[in-house]
This record gives C-alpha cells, sequence and structure tokens, in this order.
C-alpha cells in the first residue's frame, strides 16, 4: 500500500466519524469519495445523493453512470482518477449544502487534496466551482481553465443538471471532451517551468 493511500485512508475514517454538523444524524453514512491517491485530475461535486448515501460511494447513481460514460469518451476510468464532494454527508432531501456545513467540511477535501496534489481539478457544478472560485459564475465559466494560487480549475456543469438540460448536456460534454487537452497543456507548462528552473546559474 502506498503512502498516499494511507494518508487518504487516515482522512476517511475521520470523515466516517465526523460529527461537525447535523447532517451527520440525517444522513446514513459518510462519503468520503475514491479513485486513485496519485491521480492527476480529480472531480469534486456538491454533495452525496439518496443513492451516494445508500453505498457511501459518490457518484454511482443516474449522475454518476453519466459521468463514468463521459470518462470513458477521454479514455479516463473511475480507477484512475479521484472522485468527491465538497460535503460528505447528504443533505436532507438533497438540497443546497448550507454555509455552516461547507465550512465543517472544508479541511477534510484540503487534507485530501494536499495528498493526491492532482495536475486539475474539474469542479462539477456551480457549488464546487463556487468552492475554489467564490466569484465565478458556471454559466459564464465552465469550459476554462482558471489558474489560482493552488490549484488548475476547469468548471463544468454537474451531471444531474445535464440529465435536466439539454442544453447543459450538450456543454458538458463538450467541455469534457476538451480536458485531454487541457492536461496536455498543463503538462507541457510544468516541464518548461522544470526547465527554466534547472537552467538558472547557481550563485
Amino acid at each position: 500500500m502506498s503512502q498516499n493511500t494511507e494518508k487518504l485512508q487516515i482522512i476517511e475514517r475521520e470523515i466516517r466519524k465526523c460529527e461537525k454538523c447535523s447532517l451527520c444524524k440525517t444522513a446514513l453514512q459518510a462519503v468520503p469519495g475514491e479513485g486513485s491517491s496519485t491521480a492527476k485530475v480529480v472531480f469534486i461535486g456538491e454533495a452525496p445523493g439518496a443513492t451516494e448515501d445508500k453505498t457511501g460511494r459518490p457518484f454511482v447513481g443516474r449522475a454518476g453512470n453519466l459521468l463514468e460514460k463521459l470518462l470513458e469518451k477521454i479514455n479516463l476510468s473511475r480507477e484512475e482518477v479521484w472522485i468527491g464532494n465538497i460535503i460528505k454527508h447528504r443533505p436532507p432531501k438533497n438540497r443546497d449544502p448550507l454555509p455552516e456545513e461547507i465550512k465543517a467540511c472544508r479541511g477534510y477535501l484540503e487534507n485530501q487534496l494536499a495528498v493526491i496534489k492532482p495536475s486539475l481539478i474539474v469542479t462539477l457544478g456551480r457549488f464546487a466551482m463556487n468552492h475554489f472560485y467564490p466569484e465565478g459564475k458556471i454559466t459564464k465559466d465552465h469550459g476554462k481553465l482558471i489558474k489560482l494560487h493552488n490549484f488548475n480549475v476547469f468548471p463544468v456543469y454537474h451531471p444531474a443538471a445535464a440529465l435536466r438540460n439539454r442544453s447543459f448536456a450538450e456543454a458538458l460534454a463538450k467541455d469534457f471532451l476538451n480536458i485531454p487537452n487541457v492536461l496536455t497543456e498543463l503538462s507541457k507548462n510544468e516541464k518548461s517551468t522544470n526547465n527554466t528552473m534547472m537552467a538558472k546559474p547557481l550563485l
């Protein structure tokens, strides 16, 4: 077992016994997230739904099925990426997460991302995008690479919204197909930066 995997499992155990907000009282169980502990790309949604609450796994309902089909189109599998949510327990009746609930969960996601160190964070829906980029508007910023201090964020529509709205579905599919290009560009920039640093003379 890799050191990264062990670290994620420690965080997962903390999440499963978390009582920082009232959601632990209404949800069946926590949904910590799953996937590769060294994933180059992670997908972050809003919160678990009913199916996720029953299984303890993220994105396994209808929205999850759509996400898997989109991953197949860019030659990625669930095992190669990491998938999670900003909220680790299901809000009652799938209501929007409250600010205090997001705040209570913030540290868990931050710690998970610190272990994984992804090249790209694909945020699914406006809540996930605004977690990293509060001033963003999903209708304007979807499909655009946003370079922040700590992360590269690529917002797309939430698969659940795409299931309800054809135009959102078309935009989601188009944005998804661009993910490999974004990853390639980030890799080139990283190599260029590393080469520049190595070329600097020692003082």
